[in-house]
């Protein structure tokens, strides 16, 4: 028997390494936007075409590259970045291990175009899997073009396993961002199918996140900066009442270098506790400086993920620089008026506490309105002085410190019984075999603005306000969306919003389907549009700017499921224009809710799976009493 064991020919090799290294479109942007960065370019401009799949262009004003040069960046492990195994611990470069080109030739179709300062022409070389086709002088401009057309066009599974043109778009616009933040100092624009979606001058950290994420962002910034001899951190965290859904805009660089860290990230949700509501995510774009010598980027063939030489202490100073951070924005007063006025609203002990204490007035009031909770519900954010969403929360913390005493002078339980009772005996008996929960004397009622409670012959049902409301909303504008029905409100006055650059794209994309849901909205150019009308449902109190900023974010966070954009729409609408947990009904509200869940085609569950309400049978609630 001979020998078996062969060396792989390069390409194979190539394509091998390809598929750590390249891994979609988005792959290749990241590591030709960097190479650029290497040459000390001053403007990249980025070419896209199809989401990637038919074109990819790289413009840059850098150094350019010499005929040999730009042929020897093709092979394996050539580089200009490092010479000897101890220059790992020393790189301030983005890249260094001479494998993207080589990479990126074994699986589409390159030509690459160059001329350094000093040369009077450039050099052309076009590639095909691997294989050089030509190499000849050409005119050009100084730096470097690099088109790379057909991507995977040799490696038909790798292609076919391509997400949506949509999905695609959005990973290259996620690596775009990361490269523009960590170099707010250079002009960048991106150009899609002939269309322009970023156009950044050059300027400082703060103006490069407001012209990525939309003018709404600035008031939602706050400064971070620490220097320490460890370490030396900047950048901008979100403020509180501006957290989302959906992680998205959430950066870490170190050394301008984008990376993903679930630990330093756990250290940032920390910084935040008790000021974010449940299930949101904030906003935070901060930059590491730290001596490359105490961390190891050669990790991981995309090079996002690093180590720490001491991870715990960069995890503390991260923490305490972000909750310092956050307490100056709380009590320092501002002359914004486009921020909330934090110091005119403080709560104020009530006096009457001292000396009654069975009393039923609340523990704390308000400077701008008076003690009773309706009153405060309807005047909330009426004016300047109403408090914000903040103290609002800072005000039901300190009420759980004082919560139970006034039961200490009562007798067990009594009060809770009177209030259960007195509901219950408004509710007769069944008089049908019918189990529906809602014949016309019942009357049900809330528990902590989140729960209904319904009687049924058998027992009672507990619902599931917002998950019910999602399963009615999500039939309906399903419904809306495949028959083509509208029913539109048209306002008073028009409402103006704006949207961040890489949503644009897509929201024009589904804006046919959003207008058929009664929405009559049309673009106003400048990444602004006007809404005309909404769905007749949600005309009351709706902040359309937001309901459409939720409609994105659900939308993309959507993506990646396998489900049409009408069924996507449906339920990213729903979730955006649900009522809240914690929102108080009327009894008619709550009547009309049930009424209408159980309408529905599915009422037993929610669009994403939630169950809308659970029975408790009379049987079990003895078993519970007995002994």
């Amino acid at each position: 028997m001979g020998d078996i064991i062969s060396l792989l020919p390069d390409s194979i090799a190539n394509q091998i390494a390809a598929g750590e290294v390249i891994q979609r479109p988005a792959s290749v942007i990241k590591e030709l936007m960097e190479n650029s960065i290497d040459a000390g370019s001053t403007s990249i401009k980025l070419i896209i075409k199809d989401a990637g799949k038919t074109l990819l262009q790289v413009i840059d004003d850098g150094c350019g590259m010499s005929d040999q040069d730009a042929r020897m960046c093709f092979e394996r492990h050539a580089t200009s970045k490092i010479k000897k195994a101890k220059d790992l611990f020393a790189i301030r470069t983005m890249g260094f291990r001479g494998e993207a080109m080589a990479s990126i030739a074994a699986i589409a179709q390159v030509e690459m175009r160059t001329r350094r300062q000093t040369d009077e022409l450039g050099v052309k070389i076009m590639i095909e899997g691997s294989e050089v086709k030509s190499q000849e002088p050409c005119q050009c401009m100084v730096g470097t073009s690099i088109s790379v057309k057909n991507l995977f066009y040799n490696v038909p599974a790798r292609r076919n396993f391509l997400k949506s043109d949509t999905v695609e778009m959005r990973h290259i616009v996620d690596e775009f961002q990361r490269i523009a933040l960590a170099h707010p100092d250079l002009f960048f624009s991106l150009h899609h199918n002939n269309s322009e979606v970023f156009h950044l001058p050059a300027g400082n950290l703060r103006q490069r996140i407001v012209g990525m994420f939309g003018s709404n962002t600035n008031k939602k910034l706050v400064p971070i900066s620490e220097n320490t001899d460890a370490l030396n951190m900047e950048g901008y965290v979100g403020k509180p009442s501006f957290a989302k859904k959906t992680r998205g805009e959430q950066f870490f660089f170190v050394n301008q270098r984008y990376i993903k860290s679930g630990y330093l990230n756990h250290a940032i949700m920390t910084a935040y506790e008790d000021l974010l509501p449940k299930d949101t995510f904030p906003l935070y774009v901060i930059f590491l400086e730290i001596d490359p010598a105490r961390i190891d980027i050669n990790v991981h063939p995309t090079k996002q993920e690093i180590k720490f030489e001491d991870e715990r202490l960069v995890y503390n100073y991260l923490k305490v620089a972000v909750r310092h951070a956050l307490g100056q924005y709380s009590i320092t007063p501002t002359l914004d008026f486009e921020q909330e006025t934090s110091m005119n609203a403080l709560p104020v002990m009530n006096p009457k506490i001292s000396n009654d204490r069975g009393g039923n007035e609340n523990r704390f009031e308000s400077r701008s309105s008076s003690g009773n909770p309706s009153n405060q519900k309807k005047t909330a954010g009426s004016h300047p002085g109403s408090p914000s969403r903040l103290e609002s929360s800072n005000l039901r913390n300190w009420q759980k410190l004082y919560e139970g005493l006034d039961e200490l002078d009562e007798t067990d339980g009594t009060q809770q019984s009177v209030t259960i009772e007195s509901a219950a005996s408004k509710t007769p008996e069944l008089g049908s075999d019918q189990d529906h929960p809602l014949a016309e004397s019942r009357v049900p009622y809330q528990i902590h603005g989140t729960y209904i409670v319904s009687q049924i012959k058998s027992g009672f049902i507990l619902i599931d306000q917002r998950t019910a409301h999602k399963r009615i909303l999500y039939e309906r504008y399903l419904h809306d969306l495949q028959n083509n029905q509208q029913g539109v409100q048209q306002k008073l006055f028009t409402k103006t919003i704006s949207v961040a650059p890489a949503d644009k794209p897509l929201l024009d994309e589904i804006l046919p389907q959003i207008k058929q849901l009664g929405f009559d909205i049309e673009d106003f150019g400048n990444n602004s549009y006007v809404i005309h009308g909404i769905p007749a449902e949600l005309s009351k109190g709706l902040d359309e700017q937001q309901l459409i900023e939720d409609l994105l974010e659900q939308y993309k966070a959507n993506m990646e499921l396998k489900m049409g954009i009408v069924e996507n729409i449906a339920l990213s609408l729903a979730r955006g224009s649900a009522i809240k947990r914690g929102q108080n009904l009327g009894s008619e509200e709550m009547r009309e809710l049930i009424d209408k869940l159980f309408a529905c085609q599915a009422p037993y569950k929610g669009p994403t799976g939630d169950h809308c309400f659970v029975t408790y049978e009379l049987d079990d609630l003895k078993k519970r009493f007995s002994k």
